[in-house]
C-alpha cells in the first residue's frame, strides 16, 4: 500500500476528520444545498463550481474536474506527499501514526535536519543582537531603509566573520557537525574537520509552506564574492520549489488578487518595509513551474519584476516561456521592467509604495511582451520577415493551453502576418496543466452507473447482493472491479466514498473512479437505492444474453452436448423470468 500505512488506519481516520473542516481552513465554504461551494484553488474562476460533500467525505470541481479524498485536497493543494498528508491529518485528529514496521523506516533525518535549521537561525539572531561586528551590519540594514521591527518580523541574522563560529556551537558533537552539514550550515574542509558556509553575511531565513526554516541566504557584508550565496539542496531544501516570503504572503497575495515576484531578498524585506507584502522572490533560480503553479493556487496573477537592461529582459524571456503552459483558465502574468539602475528597494524608497502599486497596474501584459519580443527579431515589412515571425511564433503559442487565450494570440498572429492558418497544434497537457472540463451529461452506460452508484453511496452494497450471472470473464468491462467494490463495501459499511476511494490509491483504476463518484445522477436520497437495483437487474439481464449469445454461437459451429443445452434453455427461462418481473414491476 502506498506509503505502507495500514489500511484500516487510513479508513479510521478518514471517518474521524471532517472534509469540509479540512478544506474551508484552506478554502473558505459556503453552504449550498446539501453541499458546500467555493471558487476552485486548482484554476481561476468567477463562479463557484468547486464542491465538498460532507456526506461522501469528497470534493470535486465541475470545471476542471479536480477531486478526491481530504488526503487528495493536501497533497494538491499544500504539496505533501502522500505520508505527510496522512500525518497532517492525523494531528487535526488527535489519532497516533502508526508503528509501520521494518518497511517503512521512521524519518528521523529530517526532524534532525529541521532542528538544527532551527538552531542556527537563533544562533544569527542572537548573533545580529550581541556581536561585536553586527554595528555594520545594523548600519546597512538602517542605510537601506529598514527598521529594526522589520527586521525581526523576518527573522533577519547575521553570520560574523571567521571560519567556524557556527560550527563550534555543536561543541565537538561529530553527529551534531554531520547533521548542520547535510542541513548546508557548514562544509568539511579537505584537511578534516568542518567550517561556516555562511561568513560575514545578512542572513534571510528561507522558510517553506509550513513557516518552518529549511535553508538561508546570505548577502555579503563589504566587499566579497558572491555577493548573495544560499544554502544547497538538501532533503529539506529545493530551490526549484520554494519561493522566499510565500508563507507570509500567502493571504496578501489572494487578497491583492495578483502576486508580484522579484529577485532578491532584501527587495521583498523593503516593499514589506513600506506595506507591499504579496511578494515573493525567487532563490537564486530561474521562475520553475512548480513556482508558478503555487503562485496560481493563489491568486489568477502574477507580475514579475525585472530589471530593464538585457540580463533583465533575458532572465524575463525566460519565465515568459514556463509560464505559457500554466496560462488556462483567465490566468494572467506581466513584466514590469524597472528604469536602469533601479531595483524595487530602490525605487519603492525613490517613489514610493503606491508609484510602485501603479507601476506593477501598468505592468506589460505576457502577450505584448511575447509579440514585442518577436517582432524585433524580424523585419515585419518583408515578406519572409513575417513568415519568420509565424514561424517564431507558433512553438510558442502551442504551449498555450486551448482556450481564448491561445485563440486571441493566434488572431493577433494573424493580423500582423496575414497568414490565416499557422499550424499551431497544441502540445501533450503536461501534470499540473487545466484538466480538462467534464462532462457531466455524458451518458454512462450500465456497469459505470453501478460503480458510480455504489461510490457515491457504499451502503447500497450491504442492500443489493450482485447478480450471481456477472462473470469475471466477460469481454464487458468493470464487472472485476464492480464486485471488488461491492465486497469491500459489504464488509466495512462504515466506509464513505472517499475512504472506498482511498482503496484504490495508485492503481490503474483511481482516476475512473474519482471521475464517477463525481458523475451527477440528478437523484434524491432515498432514489439510489431502487435505481441501483434497477440498474443491477438490466447488468444481469446483458450477462444472460450475453452467456445465451456464446452458446448459440457454439450450436452454429458444432452440435451441443446434452448438459450445454439444459444449461441454454435454464438461461432462457431465467431471462425469461427476469424480463417478466421487470415489465410487473
Amino acid at each position: 500500500m502506498s506509503g505502507k500505512i495500514p489500511r484500516e488506519f487510513i479508513d479510521e481516520l478518514l471517518a474521524r476528520i471532517d472534509i469540509v473542516e479540512v478544506i474551508d481552513q484552506r478554502v473558505p465554504l459556503r453552504k449550498g444545498g446539501k453541499d458546500f461551494k467555493a471558487c476552485c484553488p486548482f484554476h481561476n474562476e468567477n463562479t463557484p463550481s468547486f464542491t465538498v460533500s460532507p456526506t461522501k467525505q469528497f470534493y470535486h470541481c465541475f470545471g476542471c474536474n479536480a477531486n478526491g479524498s481530504a488526503i487528495g485536497f493536501l497533497m494538491e493543494f499544500d504539496r505533501l506527499s502522500f505520508v505527510e498528508a496522512i500525518e497532517e491529518l492525523a494531528q487535526a485528529a488527535g489519532l497516533e501514526m502508526p508503528d509501520t514496521g521494518p518497511e517503512r523506516a521512521p524519518d528521523t533525518i529530517t526532524p534532525a535536519l529541521l532542528e538544527s535549521l532551527s538552531k542556527a537561525n537563533r544562533f544569527f539572531k542572537e548573533q545580529l543582537r550581541s556581536h561585536e561586528g553586527s554595528a555594520e551590519v545594523i548600519a546597512y540594514l538602517k542605510e537601506r531603509g529598514l527598521t529594526g521591527e522589520i527586521a525581526a518580523l523576518f527573522d533577519l541574522g547575521f553570520a560574523p566573520p571567521g571560519w567556524d563560529n557556527l560550527a563550534h556551537t555543536a561543541a565537538d558533537d561529530a553527529k551534531a557537525l554531520e547533521i548542520m552539514a547535510r542541513a548546508g550550515l557548514v562544509a568539511t574542509r579537505q584537511s578534516g574537520g568542518y567550517y561556516d558556509r555562511f561568513r560575514s553575511r545578512v542572513i534571510f531565513p528561507i522558510h517553506d509552506s509550513k513557516g518552518r526554516v529549511v535553508a538561508f541566504g546570505g548577502r555579503i557584508i563589504g566587499d566579497g564574492e558572491p555577493k548573495y550565496l544560499n544554502s544547497p539542496e538538501t532533503p529539506v531544501f529545493h530551490k526549484g520549489s520554494e519561493l522566499y516570503n510565500l508563507h507570509r504572503a500567502r493571504s496578501p497575495i489572494a487578497q491583492h488578487n495578483h502576486a508580484l515576484v522579484v529577485e532578491g531578498y532584501m527587495d521583498v524585506v523593503a516593499l514589506a518595509q513600506y506595506g507591499i507584502d504579496n511578494v515573493v522572490a525567487t532563490l537564486g533560480t530561474a521562475t520553475t513551474t512548480t513556482h508558478l503553479q503555487r503562485l496560481f493556487r493563489l491568486a489568477p496573477s502574477i507580475v514579475f519584476c525585472f530589471d530593464g537592461d538585457q540580463a533583465g529582459r533575458a532572465a524575463a524571456w525566460r519565465a515568459l516561456e514556463t509560464a505559457l503552459p500554466e496560462l488556462g483558465g483567465g490566468r494572467q502574468a506581466s513584466f514590469l521592467f524597472l528604469p536602469d539602475g533601479e531595483d524595487p528597494d530602490s525605487l519603492v524608497r525613490k517613489e514610493g509604495a503606491q508609484a510602485l502599486r501603479d507601476r506593477g497596474a501598468n505592468a506589460k501584459p505576457l502577450p505584448d511582451f511575447l509579440f514585442e519580443k518577436l517582432a524585433s527579431e524580424t523585419d515585419l515589412t518583408r515578406m519572409d520577415g513575417k513568415a519568420r515571425l509565424v514561424e517564431l511564433a507558433k512553438p510558442l503559442l502551442a504551449r498555450i493551453p486551448e482556450g481564448p487565450l491561445r485563440e486571441l494570440m493566434l488572431q493577433r498572429l494573424r493580423e500582423q502576418t496575414g497568414v490565416h492558418s499557422s499550424g499551431v497544434t497544441p502540445l501533450p497537457a503536461s501534470r499540473g496543466q487545466s484538466r480538462p472540463k467534464s462532462n457531466t451529461t455524458q451518458r454512462l452506460t450500465p456497469m459505470a452507473t453501478a460503480i458510480s452508484l455504489l461510490l457515491q453511496r457504499p451502503g447500497l452494497a450491504a442492500a443489493h447482493g450482485l447478480p450471481e450471472h456477472l462473470d469475471p470473464q466477460t469481454t464487458e468491462p468493470g464487472v472485476a472491479l464492480l464486485k471488488q467494490l461491492h465486497g469491500i463495501a459489504a464488509s466495512n459499511p462504515e466506509l464513505t466514498t472517499a475512504g472506498l476511494i482511498e482503496r484504490f490509491r495508485d492503481t490503474d483504476d483511481a482516476g475512473t473512479l474519482e471521475k464517477l463518484a463525481s458523475k451527477d445522477h440528478l437523484l434524491e436520497q432515498e432514489q439510489f437505492s431502487p435505481f441501483f437495483a434497477e440498474t443491477l437487474i438490466t447488468l444481469e439481464d446483458q450477462a444472460l444474453a450475453q452467456s445465451i449469445n456464446k452458446l448459440v454461437a457454439r450450436a452454429a459451429q458444432e452440435d451441443l452436448d446434452e448438459d450445454s443445452k439444459s444449461r441454454l434453455a435454464d438461461l432462457y427461462r431465467k431471462r425469461a423470468r427476469l424480463r417478466h418481473s421487470r415489465e410487473g414491476d
